[in-house]
């Protein structure tokens, strides 16, 4: 017999920032942004540039790699110009380095 278990699923992504990354460029692809295989190719070349050839579990360092081809994908397409993202992303910044731990982290209005 086979019951409920006390323990939980390990979880998908080791951060929410990543989930809702992939989530984003899932969206765009289904979207009709671009095609999976022009963005596997891109982002292949991406990890390679990198040197993350090696078995990659999912961390940051793989992510990082998939947020910069997401912008470069973009930027490259007329939709988010990387002057743009690199002012989002001091604003981002800025916003979770002024914000107490456990508390979340907010973009003052205008600030992007």
């Amino acid at each position: 017999m086979t019951g409920p278990t006390d323990a939980a699923p390990e979880p998908v992504f080791a951060e929410p920032w990543h989930a809702q990354l992939f989530a984003l460029t899932v969206h765009l692809n289904e979207s009709g942004l671009f095609g999976w295989p022009d963005w596997a190719a891109r982002f292949g070349a991406v990890l390679a540039r990198h040197g993350l050839g090696r078995d990659l579990d999912g961390g940051d360092d793989y992510f990082n790699a998939w947020l910069e081809t997401l912008e470069t994908l973009l930027a490259e397409q007329g939709m988010a110009a990387q002057a743009d993202v690199a002012r989002l992303r001091a604003a981002w910044e800025q916003a979770y380095l002024s914000t107490p731990h456990g508390a979340p982290v907010h973009l003052r209005d205008g600030a992007a």
